[in-house]
């Protein structure tokens, strides 16, 4: 079965053609980062413009680079939730037009679901039940994935979510957009036993986070150095900061795993890229976890994800209608069509 799968949730304008569910024929992503980096992060309205205008040679490129037409597709997937409104709405409408142009039948699919799915093109053995840990800029989450379209959130962020707080203190260094992913490469310089971190937990939660707390530490450090008129050592902030960040993730995660049981072990999403976390999640896994993460290249949005994902919602019988819309705020383990 062949998927044509769309994704404008943020920044990215993408389109892939995937055939059931593991194998990619085709995958472009139309990046606006340079625009936005003019502006220190994506701006909505100027994201919506741009999808508008991306969109329909993206899915043509797409379709060509898959060696073929559309009456070889056989549905048409997009992202729908969670995301940008206006971008969202680019999408969704395409995707639908297109729908109703050609027949084919439209399945709505979650952004988060996606990004678990990106491991499923990466490991074609990957199969559910497993836990995975879904670390993006604006979602920091510990799923039971139960099946492939039934999952169960045991942990979630309170406050900022990973990737917020890395582009956040990002900024406060003066590091250019994208943020998260400039620190991470100058933290690999840098000495991470430098400046001791706060380590925060959530009462009563074990395995939730929050980075608030340790977002506001790092700021203060680096205004309190700049009230003083001293240097910044940005590469020893960064490493530190980095080992902070990514030590909260990495022990609620096994905690989660072992209170639970898990011995398959899976991360997603954009912070999912992060050098340190890899390398960490690596170490602590090995001989005692199986651990599966994405391809580098898959971490980001891109709408091979969808299309894998697309697949399953698919067979579960997951089809919109004609009057689906797009939805800003989501849960992973919710439909709102």
């Amino acid at each position: 079965m062949k998927i044509l799968a769309i994704e404008s949730s943020c920044d990215e304008t993408a389109a892939a053609v995937v055939e059931d569910g593991r194998t990619v024929l085709s995958n472009i992503v139309a990046s606006q980062v340079e625009e936005h980096k003019l502006y220190g992060g994506v701006v909505p309205e100027i994201a919506s413009r741009r999808h508008a205008e991306a969109i329909v040679g993206v899915v043509d490129e797409a379709i060509k680079a898959a060696d073929c037409t559309l009456d070889d597709i056989d549905a048409i997937a997009v992202t729908y939730a969670p995301g940008l409104i206006g971008a969202l709405l680019v999408g969704v409408n395409f995707a639908k037009g297109l729908s109703l142009a050609t027949g084919k039948p439209l399945i709505p699919t979650h952004h988060l679901r996606s990004h678990i799915a990106a491991n499923y093109i990466s490991h074609k053995e990957l199969k559910p039940p497993f836990l995975c840990l879904v670390v993006s800029g604006g979602h920091s989450h510990i799923v039971e994935v139960l099946s492939y379209t039934d999952m169960r959130v045991i942990g979630r962020t309170r406050d900022d979510a990973a990737g917020e707080a890395f582009d956040k203190a990002a900024r406060a260094m003066g590091i250019p957009y994208p943020g998260g992913v400039e620190l991470d490469k100058i933290a690999e310089n840098g000495d991470d036993a430098a400046f001791p971190m706060p380590h925060p937990h959530v009462d009563g939660s074990p395995y939730d986070f929050s980075f608030s707390g340790l977002k506001t530490a790092v700021i203060n450090l680096i205004h309190n150095k700049q009230q003083k008129g001293e240097e910044i050592p940005v590469a020893d902030v960064c490493a530190s900061y980095r080992k902070a960040v990514v030590g909260c993730l990495t022990d609620n995660f096994l905690k989660a795993a072992e209170d639970l049981g898990y011995t398959t072990l899976v991360t997603a999403g954009g912070v999912s890229a992060n050098s340190l976390l890899r390398r960490e999640l690596e170490r602590l896994c090995k001989g005692k976890y199986s651990l599966y993460m994405p391809e580098k290249s898959l971490c980001g949005d891109n709408g091979a994800m969808v299309g894998s994902q697309s697949y399953y919602e698919y067979l579960d019988g997951n089809i919109a209608k004609s009057d689906l819309n797009a939805v800003a705020t989501l849960p992973i383990d919710k439909r709102g069509f």
